[in-house]
């Protein structure tokens, strides 16, 4: 699919070969499309459609496997991390990432991840982060905000009987094996491209042989939000940005020096 400026006639957008043309599952609003397109615009600028394997979780995100026209496999809820420990290791010379909710990743997905982060394997890690359990109905979620109305917390979350959100950025960069890893949002376009050069940066970590990289999506749940699209941007922007701080919480010096 393309689309082109009439005036001038010139290609302003089209669709990568890395995206199959297919009508998507997500709900109106909801950036997980974004999320796919970027990632699928890093792997074909850097020539690497027929080197890659994704590994998908259970989730919203269950079917992201539709949408890439690239060796994915499914794995059992949580375990993403622990399946694509196993690829890489067998195939080195693949680019192995996982696509996890937080629902997913910081529940039952914690020990795998927290183990993968600190054995340092070189994995490629994206987190996305809409504080709810979006499949199965809007569940309260580890990483739902203080107060936030959910199924499950119909009068906020209470941080006395319920705990706090954990913040999964700043927890697994204080490990050693975690070589790159930092927070973007999916809600504006400033943000959106920043999202994209963090992308092609934990790819090329991968690339180097620099270990373990994770980026942290914040991305909006319109429907079980309970708001339009545009209200929940900038809910994201007012609530969740002010929880979840925009930024890159570590990066190795060999990191550091990656030049895109």
């Amino acid at each position: 699919m393309a689309e082109y400026d009439v005036a001038s006639e010139t290609l302003v957008y089209e669709r990568p070969d890395t995206l199959t043309e297919v009508s998507t599952h997500y709900c109106p609003g909801c950036t997980h499309g974004v999320a796919h397109r970027l990632i699928a615009e890093v792997l074909e600028e850097m020539g690497l459609k027929d080197k890659t394997i994704g590994v998908a979780s259970v989730g919203c995100s269950v079917f992201s496997y539709n949408y890439f026209d690239f060796d994915f496999v499914q794995s059992p809820h949580g375990r993403a991390p622990a399946m694509a420990t196993g690829i890489k290791r067998v195939l080195p010379d693949r680019t192995v990432f996982t696509y996890q909710g937080d629902g997913d990743m910081a529940s039952i997905g914690m020990g795998e991840i927290v183990h993968a982060a600190a054995r340092g394997e070189n994995i490629t890690v994206f987190f996305i982060n809409n504080t709810n359990y979006g499949m199965t109905g809007g569940q309260m979620a580890p990483t739902t905000l203080p107060g936030q109305k959910t199924t499950s917390s119909p009068n906020g979350r209470d941080v006395e009987s319920q705990g706090y959100p954990i913040r999964v950025a700043e927890m697994l960069s204080k490990l050693d094996g975690a070589s790159y890893v930092v927070r973007r949002a999916l809600n504006d376009p400033k943000n959106i491209r920043q999202a994209k050069k963090a992308i092609r940066t934990a790819f090329e970590v991968q690339q180097r042989g620099l270990g373990f990289s994770m980026i942290e999506l914040l991305s909006i749940c319109p429907t079980n939000w309970g708001m339009t699209p545009v209200a929940a941007l900038q809910w994201l922007e007012e609530k969740m940005i002010t929880y979840y701080p925009l930024g890159d919480y570590k990066v190795n010096p060999a990191v550091a020096e990656i030049k895109l």
